[in-house]
């Protein structure tokens, strides 16, 4: 008999919202034998009677309409922007190909047994982050917490990328597009170009100008950006209207919103292959540098994108595998999603690079016909002499080959006057190396080569339409972060809720949408996540291997899966990820100091960009969002450590029952070691699904065994509640 029974029997009068007698005597009239039984456990009917028992015990939880759509939804969530402006950036910044072998290691060490971990959490427990380590430990139960928050500090900059995305999607429907000439400017006597354009790009001046209207620094606000406002909003109702109804809702927005990207970039590949100069940028982007691939920066970087890649510590992933069957194979979907999101970034990689490449094979042509048009001048001026030019080079109309072959002759002749002389190498090389990341690579570089393609409207209507669709599968993940834990711990109505996140997200994020609000992008982007979701998946490691038990999880790995996992996660769970990760989370910090706080201010006089440091109040900005970030998890564990907060542990206000079955359990079941639900507090609880299906007993039987997983059967649980009541009404 479990220890807390008497305090169990204490309190059921007040408690118990039906007796177990009334209830039974509701029953089904086939349910007679069951009522006259004990019930224990059995493996061999679970496959049975597995769907119809989740479907009571889970009181009606959504689930996923199709395997396909659940996978498409985590696929849309970890699939994001960052796959497509990040990690080709950095294959490139840290040795090209030899960047995927590192990558590769840290996906197989860190990826995907985090990721394995907390589909199984989110599926085991079916409930949101909240539930979920409430369910584990009390005391944790701030890790939760903390992920909503940072799910809600990224959703407010995450969508004003979507809102820029909607800007320049609307104005793609244009022949030429807008920002492929420099506007010109009138005045009384003549017309010339704009000035700021002039000394940098269309492209750049139209991003800066003309979208952003970006003011001089964080400081100078300048108000609302009207049309980055409605666009914002736009982007929020897309959102709203998505998310309204749950999985329901957004399930089915998925297959559009996962499958239209690959789609896009499909198309973007073999066009660009087409395109001239897109084997250099492919050639270029593939180079393995062995030297770089050694450098401990680069491995810190590679786990960094492994860890944001797959949306680790976001809440998302749990919320997402929380709708689904119990017998699910979630490490199938581990690997799967993972290895999706791998090649993923390398087909985006592969598209970037050759459109790169065909952009820097155009600007290397203009860069050898205004070089070869000064050469032709130094000819006339007498500056160079005609002999040491090969009689068959025509500079007129060089090719490339013939360029360089003068260049190196006139700057071997004219060693020490070279210099004077102002000449460009020329070289594709130079151009690839100008790596850019982020905004610039999506709308300055991106936008620039899409100018020189054949019906450049077409493709930037595409390009842009695939941004929103990547961003939103992104978002929805994000949002699912938050609403489902809320919905799960707090019983509020779905749709109330996520109207109210929206609206005042919405609220919130008006600051990135003023003059300076670009500025304040890169601030959230830099500090409101990354050390944040670090500590977050450090703790649920943590919480899992070492609060859990990691050979009890590992059992009920096995009863959720009907086969053990292989050792190799145990091992990783327990030792290896939590070493790597807490490396991780010190290089971090390390880099964080390293590196002075600020960002890159556009300047207009100079039109250019110039890195400022955050003032006073930037800076504890900056601090304030990583402390609120993770402020949740030693506040719960104070409150729940000193009791601060009465929640009636002990009586049995959180018992109730539907046609038999246990939906909410009693606090303290302190025989119960070896169970999930094992001191959990009422308010968090839920239905729980034992671990095996429940069937009779012959009614002689002398034990009252425990579950295999130490759960105790509702049979047992009502034996100990009424001892005293007839084993016939039992």
């Amino acid at each position: 008999m479990p220890k807390n029974s008497k305090v169990v029997k204490r309190e059921l009068d007040d408690e118990v919202i039906e007796s177990v007698k009334d209830l039974l005597s509701n029953e089904d009239s086939a349910d007679d034998a069951f009522k006259k039984s004990e019930l224990i456990v059995d493996v061999q009917e679970e496959k049975d009677i597995d769907v119809e028992e989740e479907s009571e015990v889970e009181d009606e939880r959504p689930a996923w309409n199709s395997k396909l759509q659940y996978i498409l939804a985590q696929v849309g969530f970890s699939v994001g922007l960052g796959n497509v402006w990040r990690f080709p950036y950095l294959c490139q910044k840290n040795g090209g190909g030899a960047y995927l072998l590192p990558y590769l290691i840290l996906l197989l060490v860190i990826g995907i047994p985090l990721f394995f971990l907390e589909l199984s959490v989110g599926q085991r427990i079916r409930r949101g982050s909240i539930g979920v380590w409430n369910y584990i430990s009390p005391k944790l139960g701030g890790i939760g917490f903390a992920s909503c928050v940072v799910c809600f500090f990224v959703a407010l900059y995450y969508n004003v990328i979507i809102g820029w995305s909607l800007f320049y999607f609307s104005q793609s429907f244009q022949q030429p597009l807008p920002w492929d000439q420099c506007p010109l400017v009138k005045n009384a006597s003549h017309t010339f170009v704009e000035p700021e354009c002039e000394r940098s790009s269309a492209t750049t001046y139209y991003w800066y100008r003309e979208a952003l209207n970006i003011s001089s620094s964080i400081s100078e606000s300048g108000g609302l950006n009207w049309k980055m406002t409605i666009c914002l909003l736009a982007a929020w109702v897309m959102v709203c209207l998505a998310m309204i109804k749950g999985i329901q809702s957004s399930g089915k927005i998925m297959y559009f919103s996962s499958l239209f990207p690959y789609v896009v970039l499909i198309c973007f590949l073999v066009r660009a292959l087409l395109l001239n100069g897109s084997i250099d940028g492919i050639r270029h982007m593939f180079t393995p540098k062995l030297e770089i691939m050694l450098e401990p920066k680069v491995w810190r970087e590679a786990a960094t994108q492994v860890f944001f890649a797959l949306g680790l510590g976001f809440g998302g992933v749990i919320a997402f595998s929380s709708y689904n069957k119990r017998d699910n194979n979630c490490h199938f979907d581990a690997v799967l999603v993972s290895f999706i999101n791998f090649f993923t970034s390398v087909l985006a990689t592969l598209v970037v690079f050759a459109v790169l490449g065909f952009k820097a094979n155009v600007i290397n042509e203009k860069c050898i016909a205004q070089n070869s048009e000064m050469i032709i001048k130094f000819l006339k001026m007498g500056n160079i002499s005609q002999d040491i030019i090969p009689h068959h080079i025509n500079l007129s109309a060089v090719t490339e080959e013939d360029y360089h072959l003068v260049y190196d002759i006139i700057q071997k002749v004219k060693e020490e006057e070279f210099p004077a002389l102002h000449l460009n190498s020329c070289q594709i090389e130079d151009e690839l190396n100008k790596a850019v990341q982020g905004t610039g690579l999506a709308f300055i570089a991106f936008t620039e080569a899409m100018t020189h393609f054949p019906a450049s409207p077409f493709w930037s209507v595409m390009f842009f339409l695939m941004l929103v669709n990547l961003g939103l599968g992104s978002m929805f993940g994000t949002i699912e972060g938050i609403i489902t834990p809320i919905v799960d711990t707090f019983k509020v109505r779905k749709e109330i809720l996520t109207v109210i996140c929206c609206l005042l997200a919405f609220c919130i994020g008006l600051i990135f949408v003023q003059r300076s609000g670009n500025y304040f992008v890169t601030m959230f982007d830099d500090y409101s996540a990354t050390l944040p979701l670090l500590i977050v998946v450090i703790l649920e490691n943590i919480a899992v291997c070492f609060v859990y038990g990691m050979d009890k999880f590992m059992e009920d790995l096995k009863d959720m899966l009907g086969f053990t996992p292989s050792r190799y996660y145990y091992y990783m769970w327990k030792y290896i990820s939590p070493l790597m990760l807490l490396s991780l989370l010190i290089a971090s910090i390390v880099n964080m100091g390293l590196s002075p706080p600020g960002y890159n201010a556009w300047i207009e006089d100079k039109a250019s960009e110039e890195f400022l440091s955050y003032p006073a109040w930037g800076m504890a900005v900056c601090f304030s969002l990583m402390v609120l970030a993770i402020l949740p998890v030693p506040i719960v564990f104070i409150v729940r450590c000193c009791n601060f907060v009465d929640e009636s542990p002990g009586n049995l206000a959180s018992v109730t029952y539907k046609r038999g079955r246990v939906l909410k359990e009693p606090v303290n079941l302190e025989g119960d070691d070896a169970s999930l639900i094992h001191g959990k507090l009422s308010s968090e609880m839920s239905s729980p699904n034992f671990g095996k299906n429940i069937y009779r007993k012959q009614s002689g039987s002398p034990t009252l065994d425990t579950a295999p997983n130490g759960r105790y059967g509702i049979g047992y649980l009502m034996a100990d509640i009424m001892p005293d009541m007839p084993e016939s009404d039992l």
